[in-house]
């Protein structure tokens, strides 16, 4: 036998194609369902960018499966310097997701700005950095660049919270 015809083939990786698949269709029966809605400035109207990705997945989908049905593996992470066997770091996951979790119920009442700025520093903080001051100032501009980059370049306005009136 030979070397090829002894390693395992790593049929999880099909769940992966097949995941890829799901997505892909999903999207183009989306998009099928949109409105057209023409104007002058957007002719084409909002269906043809997802009906281009649902493909674009189903092609990376079908490729992937061809790719693992001749055995094709990836490559092992060489470049990352991570002990594959070492304990998952349970304090640092959870105070990421606390750090979500806050953001996720402040958003509303508080606003982006500071529950953005809770989310910023938080995860600084769960990811150890221990400048509280600065990360805090750091936080803040991130905050205010989002708020305003959201509102001013796309156009989408996200809550102000108890800030409403002031920014």
């Amino acid at each position: 036998m030979t070397a090829a015809a002894t390693t395992r083939r790593d049929t999880a990786q099909y769940g992966v194609c097949g995941f890829l698949a799901v997505v892909g269709v999903l999207v183009i029966v989306d998009a099928a369902r949109l409105q057209h809605i023409a104007t002058s400035n957007d002719p084409i109207g909002p269906k043809p960018v997802p009906i281009v990705l649902g493909v674009l997945l189903l092609v990376v989908a079908a490729l992937y499966a061809v790719d693992v049905a001749r055995g094709g593996t990836g490559e092992a992470e060489e470049g990352e310097d991570v002990d594959v066997t070492s304990k998952v770091d349970w304090r640092t996951v959870l105070l990421l997701i606390a750090a979500f979790v806050v953001n996720l119920v402040t958003i509303e009442p508080l606003g982006w700005v500071i529950s953005g700025t809770l989310l910023f520093w938080g995860s600084a903080f769960a990811l150890g950095s221990r400048h509280h001051v600065r990360n805090l100032v750091i936080a803040v501009a991130l905050s205010l660049i989002t708020f305003y980059g959201f509102a001013i370049g796309l156009g989408v306005g996200l809550p102000a919270g108890v800030l409403q009136g002031i920014l």
